[in-house]
């Protein structure tokens, strides 16, 4: 069965590194996983925003 060269080159990896697919589901869940967000907070949260002035440098004392 013909099997490219990636194909081998991942096997041969997974077969070195058993824990590579873990580390990888860990560090997904780091970045892409997130807890669901409270709709509550979130009308809370926009409503005490500050608006910010055009330009940010110049401050009216």
């Amino acid at each position: 069965m013909y099997q490219s060269d990636i194909t081998q080159f991942l096997e041969q990896l997974k077969t070195r590194k058993p824990s590579l697919e873990a580390e990888q589901r860990a560090g997904r869940s780091l970045l892409w996983d997130k807890q669901p967000v409270d709709l509550d907070e979130s009308a809370e949260q926009k409503a005490s925003r500050v608006p910010q002035t055009p330009y940010v440098y110049y401050q009216k004392f």
